[in-house]
């Protein structure tokens, strides 16, 4: 089974919060892991707020285990259906129309993914 990790998730994971115990699992498992290239940018961008670039530089090289698929034409069209039928931000839409287009699963605690098909929703703690 293929997963993909939202950003949320990877946040927990890499500051070893009690939530990253979730998305430990899918994470470690690098042969099942998709990384879309929004989820980089975003996580590069946080962390980079929250602790530098040196740390944001290091996250990225736990990201880039998993394989990283780029946002082409099916991805982006795919994404703004999604995002008009389930109202989700670009982001977010980019990241869900990665995951269906591959058959993977989305493992989240972002709010705008609960109830949808294929997402694994976790409650932030």
């Amino acid at each position: 089974m293929l997963n993909v990790v939202d950003t949320s998730g990877w946040l927990e994971y890499l500051a070893d919060t009690p939530q990253a115990e979730h998305f430990a699992t899918a994470i470690e498992d690098t042969e099942h892991l998709l990384v879309p290239a929004i989820v980089m940018y975003e996580v590069f961008k946080k962390v980079m707020i929250g602790a530098g670039e040196d740390r944001a530089i290091q996250a990225i090289g736990f990201l880039r285990q998993g394989r990283v698929l780029v946002v082409d034409e099916p991805v982006s069209m795919l994404a703004a259906r999604l995002s008009v039928q389930h109202k989700l931000p670009m982001a977010d839409a980019l990241i869900y129309a990665t995951a269906q287009l591959h058959g993977a699963t989305v493992l989240t605690q972002d709010a705008h993914f609960q109830g949808l098909p294929g997402v694994r929703y976790v409650v932030k703690g």
